[in-house]
């Protein structure tokens, strides 16, 4: 087995083509046959740089900004909560933020008219 070079998936040996990313692999290297040891001292060479391998990864994927109704209920239902969201989201998930901030700025709201209208009639 093999690894992608661009991507790091597990390949099979005679693949050619990464089948997660779609990068082209090398050839496989053929392998020269041993040959007997001799006693001949190789001078050190300075300029050969030990194999390096260089690791390739991928940033995770940025979580998906749906904007879901959902939010909106939330940020009614417990205005708290949606502010909260609304300020932690806002530069993120722009477009959840603003459904969960609308949902609590309109059960903010309201929560005053009623409270408004509670306290005439007691």
């Amino acid at each position: 087995m093999k690894y992608c070079t661009n991507c790091g998936k597990e390949l099979e040996d005679n693949t050619a083509f990464c089948t997660e990313c779609g990068a082209a692999q090398a050839a496989p290297r053929q392998e020269a046959p041993q040959q007997p040891a001799q006693n001949v001292q190789q001078p050190y060479q300075q300029n050969q740089a030990p194999y390096q391998q260089q690791a390739s990864y991928q940033q995770p994927a940025a979580p998906a900004d749906s904007g879901s109704f959902g939010w909106a209920v939330l940020g009614f239902c417990i205005p708290i909560v949606g502010l909260v969201l609304y300020l932690v989201w806002k530069s993120d998930k722009p477009v959840s933020a603003k459904k969960a901030g609308i949902g609590a700025l309109v059960g903010f709201c309201l929560n005053l008219i009623f409270s408004f209208i509670g306290g005439m009639m007691g």
